[in-house]
């Protein structure tokens, strides 16, 4: 199919033309974006389908070309909003307007009443750090501060926030994304999830080292006093293994920040939309942040505050310029995102995410079951699943083994296999993922 471009790249070419220019090191396949369908990668280079429980990095909700979203008129619409990349944070539009009343009738919880976009997940958390950053200087200078303090960002080991900027210093997975780039010094916590399946051994182990990660917290605000603006972490760990906390953990996390008078900010970027059965995973969980950010599902990305940050009259959403961004997320992303949350609401995906997310555990608690020696630390929330391979050697090439099977999916931490696949998928959809890696699995060992 011809692209209207004056450059019609065939699929034989494309690897080669791309890699001419720049990396090109991802998936083999070339994705066709007119015959992928549902839970389906077409690759236009061979025809083949694969199964995807990948979904660009958690970033497609619904799957590939659900019909709502290829009518003729949806499909006029979204090329019309295409034509002009509209300065958000300047001109406003119906479009815009739409987007934003979508997103906080049907995703926002109740409490959040600010909001910042930008384009991409990191973005979102640099500008939730400056909003904190701005509200600690400020509110310490109401104290009696006479020069700036409240600079620093507490994190945890195994994290990852991002590439840019300030979330390269709270980023503590493979060392590839940080290395030699100059990186603040702020303090960083153990990370103290769960271990599965959840024994009063493995109970007990983790209630031992949330004392210790919780003394270390107390620590920080001890070592640098008034210097702290806001603690940060994932409710699931996501690229640093599928790692989850207890509900009591966060929900210390919480009373220090308040104690302290720093902002709790909890990353959703990866586990929120819907993934884990909930619109956001801390709502498993029974704590409320003062921020969260958002993005991949989301299409368009920011942070949300609480009303925590009015303590300060000219805060960051009361003072022009501020925070800003040329284009303030983009507007084909906001349109994208609110047809997305209208069909989630519509088909009630959400649930269908905590319903199908049983049914993959159960497929890789029964897995761990016949291959114990093989599949280790089963472990899910919705479908936000994941298990473990003996050594990262091992995971790393049971997912070219499984590609060749037919599905497509990622690793995450040392060595784990996460799941990621859009909130509609159908139940044999999740059986053909667990034949697939049942059948690999027994060719490899």
């Amino acid at each position: 199919m011809s692209n209207n471009l004056k450059y019609n790249i065939e699929p034989t070419n494309v690897h080669k033309t791309i890699g001419s220019y720049m990396l090109a090191d991802g998936f083999p396949l070339v994705f066709d974006l007119q015959k992928s369908h549902g839970s389906y990668c077409h690759d236009s280079l061979t025809g083949r389908e694969y199964l995807d429980m990948f979904t660009f990095f958690a970033s497609s909700p619904i799957g590939y070309n659900h019909p709502k979203m290829t009518t003729p008129e949806m499909i006029r619409f979204l090329g019309e909003v295409a034509v002009n990349n509209i300065t958000n944070s300047d001109l406003y539009t119906t479009e815009m307007a739409s987007f934003v009343e979508t997103f906080f009738q049907l995703a926002v919880p109740k409490g959040f009443k600010h909001a910042f976009f930008v384009a991409g997940g990191a973005l979102g958390i640099e500008n939730a750090f400056k909003a904190s950053f701005d509200w600690k200087v400020k509110s310490n200078f109401k104290k009696g501060h006479r020069h700036e303090v409240g600079h620093r960002i507490i994190s945890f080991e195994h994290a990852f926030h991002g590439r840019t900027g300030y979330t390269m210093s709270v980023t503590r997975t493979e060392p590839v994304k940080y290395q030699y780039y100059p990186m603040f010094d702020w303090p960083k916590v153990i990370s103290p999830a769960l271990k599965f399946p959840l024994s009063d051994k493995n109970l007990a182990d983790t209630q031992k080292r949330e004392k210790l990660a919780l003394a270390q917290v107390k620590q920080a605000f001890l070592d640098y006093p008034d210097d702290i603006a806001a603690i940060i972490i994932e409710p699931i760990q996501a690229e640093g293994g599928d790692r989850h906390f207890r509900s009591e953990f966060l929900k210390s996390l919480k009373e220090i920040a308040d104690e302290e008078e720093a902002m709790l900010i909890f990353d959703c970027v990866q586990t929120g939309m819907g993934l884990t059965g909930r619109m956001w995973a801390h709502e498993h969980l029974d704590v409320q942040p003062d921020m969260f950010t958002f993005g991949k599902k989301t299409q368009v990305c920011g942070f949300v505050s609480g009303d925590k940050i009015e303590s300060i009259e000219d805060n960051v959403f009361e003072v022009s310029s501020r925070l800003n961004s040329t284009w303030g997320g983009n507007v084909i992303d906001m349109v994208r995102c609110a047809k997305y949350l209208e069909i989630i609401h519509e088909e009630r995906l959400v649930e269908n995410a905590g319903a199908m997310g049983k049914v993959l555990l159960k497929g890789l608690e029964g897995l761990q079951g016949e291959l114990p020696e093989i599949v280790s630390n089963a472990r899910g929330l919705g479908l936000m699943c994941a298990f473990d391979l003996p050594t990262s050697a091992e995971r790393d090439q049971f997912r070219g083994k499984v590609y060749d099977n037919g599905v497509a999916i990622l690793g995450c931490g040392d060595r784990s296999i996460r799941f990621r696949s859009p909130l509609n998928v159908k139940e044999e959809e999740l059986g053909q993922a667990i034949d697939a890696i049942r059948m690999t699995l027994k060719k490899m060992y």
